[in-house]
């Protein structure tokens, strides 16, 4: 509301101001910002607050700083994926990828499944369940961290689900439906947004002190066979920046 007082630090004030700037076009891709000793002048702020104003911006994949030239304005993120979306793509492709994406920080663990894991898997809270964590990234940095919950029955049929690596030979769901001979027949997506609590900030290796002020979409997919089981949930916690699209033919 105009006149109403900005209580902000003074940092993110400032990346809130280049955030308004880049995202409305104002600055386009390829542009300097300015150094952090010229915006320490304009803003009336310490160098290392300047400093930390522009980690703000490169941590939101907005800008990004190039060695012995300056912090430069990046594209616009690509938006994210949904657990869905990455179904289909791997379907197709044999890669849940999208483009200019990979996936690292692979890990796998059976776990007591946790009481909204539970519920959505519909077994006993507390039950075994494998745990599958990996973080998609492209150039501008993290575009969400991916977890699946599986029961851990599955685990006996296919032995790698459990373990901190990429599979092999398919998906997760590919996996599972040769094992059983139980197709995906259906599946329920949720989206959502939230604002960055702490342990989402350490799931996407952001400062855990300093969280962006900004909500972060939040995607869950529910899969189920032939036979009405859940056989795997899916939650898709977006970068901070990063937006959901869907595409969709129109019928004439």
């Amino acid at each position: 509301m105009a006149g109403q007082a900005d209580n902000r630090a003074p940092y993110a004030r400032i990346a809130a101001h280049y955030t308004d700037l880049i995202r409305s076009g104002q600055l386009q891709p390829g542009v300097l910002l300015p150094s952090i000793k010229n915006l320490s002048e304009e803003w009336g702020v310490s160098t290392a607050t300047a400093e930390k104003a522009l980690r703000k911006l490169r941590n939101e994949g907005l800008v990004r700083g190039i060695h012995g030239i300056g912090t430069e304005v990046l594209d616009h993120p690509a938006p994210m994926s949904s657990g869905s979306q990455r179904q289909d793509r791997g379907r197709r492709t044999g890669s849940s990828w999208g483009s200019g994406e990979r996936s690292d920080s692979h890990q796998a663990a059976v776990v007591p499944a946790p009481p909204d894991v539970a519920q959505a898997l519909g077994i006993e809270a507390h039950s075994d369940v494998i745990r599958r964590c990996r973080v998609y990234r492209d150039r501008h940095g993290i575009v969400a961290h991916s977890t699946s919950w599986i029961p851990a029955r599955y685990g006996k049929l296919i032995p790698q689900l459990a373990k901190g690596e990429r599979l092999i030979g398919g998906t997760s769901l590919q996996l599972i439906a040769e094992a059983t001979g139980l197709p995906i027949s259906h599946r329920i997506d949720s989206a959502s947004a939230r604002l960055l609590t702490a342990e989402d900030a350490r799931l996407l290796e952001l400062d855990t002190e300093n969280l962006p002020a900004e909500p972060v979409v939040v995607m869950t997919a529910k899969f189920i066979d032939s036979e009405g089981t859940v056989v795997e949930y899916g939650v898709d916690l977006g970068g901070p920046g990063r937006t959901w699209r869907t595409e969709s033919e129109v019928s004439q």
